[in-house]
């Protein structure tokens, strides 16, 4: 069998969702974003981490996090096969929920302290850990795989503490880390983060595929087949899902009108912002409002 799932607990788009599985055979998942934050965990083989706007090479005991609607996907390194657990959560999770204020997650629960999404918000999201910094998050993954599978009495609540305790770790962590050589070395890759960058920055402005290839000295074909192979997207689609994520985000944190938000994206077309907006979310800019406030 190519792959075995040793623990599934739950779906990626619940408050809490872990994995831990084996691949023996080549395997790559696409891009993709989510409102819950994601922890990543390499037991075994080498992967390609794509996140936001680079590539990073990542090995057995390195630990990731990727934060909320950050795009992100992984793919073989050589060799296939790989182990890995992977965790979902979200801030009601914890019992975490935005403040509609300021959108601070948690700032009113007992428990918050910034340190505890502080691996999130760093400039390099993988964490190289010691072999005894290994030994202990394995140690925590493992207690949650045993509370998921008992299910004794309280074992949500204790799955939420050890949530915490190894985000209190990797905040402690994140205090000494270094912008270490994970990123992915090859001209291709850099050059496609550059690409990446420069749309992030200005994707509310118009955007072609020409006026890149000109500005990067790259030609279109070029450009356009190693956009593909890094991010996973075509450049429309990429630019198109960097606006619709800055869209929601804007419906639930401002009270700007739709036709406004189109606007501070970079579509010029209302109707073809709202046919983009349902073909990404699933829901109309109105009832993704409404959903989230």
């Amino acid at each position: 069998m190519s792959e075995t799932i040793e623990l599934n607990y739950g779906a990626e788009e619940d408050d809490f969702y872990i994995q831990h599985v084996k691949r023996t055979e080549p395997f790559e998942r696409t891009n993709h974003y989510h409102g819950t934050y994601e922890i990543y965990f390499l037991l075994a083989g080498q992967r390609t981490y794509f996140i936001k706007d680079r590539s990073y090479l990542i090995s057995p005991g390195d630990l990731v996090f990727v934060d909320k609607l950050d795009l992100h996907k992984t793919q073989d390194v050589g060799e296939p096969g790989h182990e890995r657990i992977v965790i979902n959560f979200s801030d009601r999770f914890l019992g975490m929920s935005q403040a509609k204020s300021d959108f601070t997650p948690g700032k009113e629960h007992p428990l918050y302290t910034p340190a505890l999404f502080a691996a999130f918000s760093q400039s390099t999201p993988v964490f190289r850990l010691k072999l005894q910094e290994q030994i202990f998050v394995q140690q925590l993954m493992n207690k949650m795989t045993q509370e998921l599978k008992d299910k004794a009495t309280g074992y949500e609540t204790y799955v939420k503490l050890l949530l915490m305790e190894l985000l209190l770790f990797a905040g402690r962590c994140a205090e000494r880390q270094e912008t270490a050589a994970f990123e992915q070395a090859s001209p291709m890759h850099k050059k496609i983060s550059e690409v990446i960058r420069h749309i992030n920055d200005k994707f509310d402005e118009p955007m072609t595929l020409a006026g890149l290839s000109e500005k990067f000295y790259m030609s279109p074909y070029y450009l356009s087949r190693a956009f593909r192979e890094v991010t996973g997207f075509t450049f429309v689609e990429y630019v198109n899902t960097t606006r619709i994520k800055e869209a929601q985000r804007l419906l639930k944190e401002t009270k700007l009108k739709i036709i406004e938000i189109a606007d501070a994206v970079g579509f010029e077309n209302i109707a073809h912002f709202g046919r983009m907006f349902k073909k990404l979310t699933g829901l109309t800019p109105l009832e993704y409002r409404k959903l989230n406030r």
